[in-house]
């Protein structure tokens, strides 16, 4: 092989770094304040979110590559950091009083709303079962489509319209419409 043949493949390695690089940056900078939202709710604790989104853009970076239209990109780097909060909460054995003192500790950290009407959504929403409370999370504070969501939990859209409907009405319950009546008013 030439110094031509070489330079000219070191050049292409650089020239496909700093693309890489580039897109990379500009996935982060669009999509990181909306993950960090989403993990501090999810966490319930500013440390925990912060690591697993580092752990999460840590495998976006590697994974990069597979990245094939840029209109995926939120609903795929959620997915990653979705898959990376599992990895972190099956490494992690939580005692009982561990979760109570998360939950006050995320409120102080988060800087929530310290309004009695906020707390009671933040109670009710507690109380969702999971299958209800992820896919309201997601369109609430994550801003997804139905679509998205049913992309990101791998579940049809009707399943996810179903639970976010599920979701809605429990709140309504649990808030009594009259706490929140905007609830009812929630985008599909």
């Amino acid at each position: 092989m030439s110094d031509s043949g070489n330079k000219t493949s070191s050049e292409q390695v650089n020239y496909d770094m700093l693309d890489k690089n580039h897109k990379y940056a500009l996935l982060i900078e669009a999509h990181a304040q909306d993950l960090y939202k989403y993990a501090l709710w999810l966490c319930k604790d500013k440390n925990m979110a912060e690591d697993v989104m580092q752990e999460a853009f840590l495998r976006a970076w590697k994974s990069l590559d597979s990245l094939r239209e840029a209109k995926a990109a939120k609903g795929w780097l959620f997915t990653i950091f979705r898959r990376e909060h599992a990895r972190q909460f099956e490494r992690k054995q939580f005692q009982y009083h561990d979760v109570e003192e998360m939950d006050t500790l995320a409120d102080a950290q988060i800087g929530y709303d310290d309004r009695p009407e906020a707390f009671a959504l933040r109670t009710a929403l507690r109380s969702l079962p999971a299958d209800y409370r992820e896919p309201l999370e997601m369109q609430v504070l994550g801003g997804f489509s139905c679509d998205e969501i049913a992309t990101i939990l791998d579940i049809s859209s009707s399943a996810v319209m179903t639970r976010l409907f599920r979701a809605r009405k429990k709140m309504r319950e649990l808030l009594n419409d009259d706490v929140l009546p905007s609830l009812s008013g929630m985008k599909q």
